[in-house]
């Protein structure tokens, strides 16, 4: 089998034009692969420089295969079984900038460098005033993008033709108006000058986002057949799903220099993300926090044997296309699209997906994922939606902890799990159910104001006991 080099591999060299902070599957499986496809199918020409944000990661192991790997698709995409290999060429290797911090502030000085993008979880948009000076290497991921920037800044004299677009991918709202924030609150700590901070303001475009795709990663389990199927000793094998969607959220221009749609890409370039920030919680993590509880008190364990049941399946689908898309504000054409990739995504025998491993703090998750399109449905009809009224009412029964014929293994935050503990000591079925729906802290506000709530609930928590 022969190694994974540029070697045995005939690899074009292109200009660096994107600093990519984060070496993991994520990255790597999602964005990675979309600079990947644009390289092919368009002018784009650019490769990635990672850089590596922790002192221990895949770095020296990335740079063993001198940046090549593959991604490996499996899914269902339009109804159709997916399986494919892609071979990414993009990376050209990881910089480790806690083995040499001036090694990494030239990363800065290149002309041809144009976009920043980064996945450093959800923690790691964060500004730590224990970050005295940007002599010494920081510790945040907005600390080194400042001090790189700065660097980048001097350089080339504030040229405002040097600027940067910031992309972060990172899993929380409005990311790239909270990265600049916290960019901006380093330049007020080290008193870097007001002339660096004008260019920051003026020349750089910090991009909210929302991306989606499920990345499994490493293949662990498989990988040696994997190796066999690419005939390459692969051990940076990336799984991902063939579903994608990436929203940006900036300058009409960027969708010119960073060419995603014109490759035949799912990237949507728009002056707000918010709609599909709403669309993807509302429908994708709103469906999984819907079914959960009824699916497993129906007595299925994960999502695709759920869906592929012919009643729960009927249940879910009728769910978002009845209850929550007439909730949103998109094209319905644009909704119902993306509800078909969420049922194939949920059907997609390649991912193990646990009921139960979704299940986890599901009253806060019902609260903000479920309960709008819930409220909202009968704000504009004026009458309770029957499946979100009934998946609410099994959530109340799975927090019973047990079924006829078993216990189930709740988590939650200590306060909710000692509540339905407590509540269901009660025999009143009355009584559980207007005790759960008056906990404002459950749900922001009292829901037996809603006129009809407590007794459609109620009803519907009755079919449930026999489960």
């Amino acid at each position: 089998m022969k190694s994974l080099n540029r070697s045995n591999i005939n690899v074009q060299e292109r200009p660096i034009r994107v600093l990519q902070f984060g070496e993991g599957n994520f990255l790597r499986g999602f964005v990675d692969w979309i600079i990947d496809l644009m390289n092919e199918k368009t002018d784009f020409n650019g490769d990635v420089q990672i850089v590596q944000p922790i002192a221990r990661g895949l770095g020296e192991l990335i740079n063993k295969q001198e940046g090549l790997f593959h991604v490996k698709l499996e899914g269902i995409q339009a109804g159709e079984l997916v399986q494919e290999n892609r071979l990414i060429t993009c990376v050209r290797g990881v910089n480790n900038p806690f083995e040499d911090y001036n090694e990494y502030l030239k990363l800065g000085e290149n002309e041809d460098l144009k976009f920043v993008v980064s996945n450093t979880t959800e923690a790691g948009i964060t500004f730590d005033s224990k970050d005295k000076s940007y002599e010494t290497l920081p510790l945040t991921f907005p600390g080194k993008l400042t001090a790189l920037l700065y660097h980048r800044f001097k350089t080339f004299s504030g040229d405002s033709t040097k600027g940067l677009v910031m992309i972060p991918c990172e899993l929380i709202d409005k990311n790239g108006i909270q990265l600049k924030a916290a960019v901006l609150e380093y330049a007020k700590l080290w008193d870097l000058p007001a002339s660096f901070t004008k260019w920051i303001n003026d020349h750089n475009v910090f991009c909210n986002t929302l991306v989606d795709r499920i990345v499994p990663g490493f293949p662990k389990e498989k990988i040696k057949e994997i190796q066999n199927e690419l005939g390459f000793d692969d051990n940076l094998v990336v799984m991902a799903e063939p579903f994608h969607f990436w929203v940006i959220e900036g300058p009409e221009n960027l969708q010119y220099i960073f060419p995603a749609s014109k490759a035949g890409l799912q990237v949507k370039f728009v002056k707000d993300q918010s709609p599909y920030r709403t669309r993807k919680v509302r429908i994708l993590n709103g469906a999984h926090t819907a079914l959960v509880p009824v699916a497993y008190l129906n007595g299925f364990r994960t999502v695709r044997e759920a869906v592929e049941d012919k009643s729960i399946g009927k249940f879910i689908k009728d769910t978002i296309y009845n209850e929550i898309i007439p909730t949103l504000d998109l094209p319905k054409e644009e909704l119902e699209q993306f509800a078909a990739d969420v049922l194939d995504r949920f059907r997609n025998p390649f991912i193990h997906h646990e009921l139960i491993s979704i299940s986890l703090n599901s009253v806060s998750k019902f609260k903000v994922r479920v309960l709008p399109s819930l409220l909202e449905y009968h704000a504009k009809t004026g009458t309770w939606p029957k499946n979100l009224t009934k998946s609410l009412a099994a959530l109340i029964k799975f927090y019973s902890g047990k079924t006829v014929n078993e216990s189930i293994p709740l988590k939650d935050d200590a306060p909710v799990l000692e509540f339905f503990d407590k509540i269901w000591q009660v025999e009143e079925l009355s009584v559980i159910v207007s005790e759960t729906l008056g906990r404002v802290d459950f749900w922001g506000e009292d829901l037996r104001k809603y006129e009809g709530l407590e007794e459609e609930v109620l009803v519907k928590l009755g079919e449930f006991e026999m489960v």
